[in-house]
């Protein structure tokens, strides 16, 4: 068998250049297009997967909470559902060092 050149096997344009591409004519707008509405896609569905975080929280009292799905699932285990324990007016005093005097309190 004969040994091939390795130019032959290139192909060779009319001005005697070597074309290295498969596609010389690739429409890279296009692709630039495509990416880009491909990432804003992408970005979309991230900030509507987190966009709950910046809102508050809805905050139910037990009445509400006992005709929703809350009261339902506690009343099918067994439980109840009811208001938490109001703050106390007078807080008792942490356990542990009193915090130090500032050198200057002005």
């Amino acid at each position: 068998m004969e040994p091939r050149r390795a130019l032959a096997s290139c192909p060779i344009g009319t001005t005697g250049t070597i074309r290295v591409s498969e596609r010389p004519h690739v429409n890279r707008p296009l692709i630039a297009a495509i990416a880009l509405c491909i990432s804003l896609v992408c970005a979309g569905v991230l900030v509507m997967g987190i966009r709950d975080r910046w809102h508050q929280p809805e905050i139910k009292s037990a009445e509400q909470a006992q005709t929703t799905t809350t009261g339902r699932a506690a009343r099918s285990v067994g439980a109840t559902v009811s208001e938490t324990d109001p703050k106390l007016a007078v807080e008792p005093t942490p356990a542990g060092p009193k915090q130090a005097q500032p050198a200057n309190p002005n």
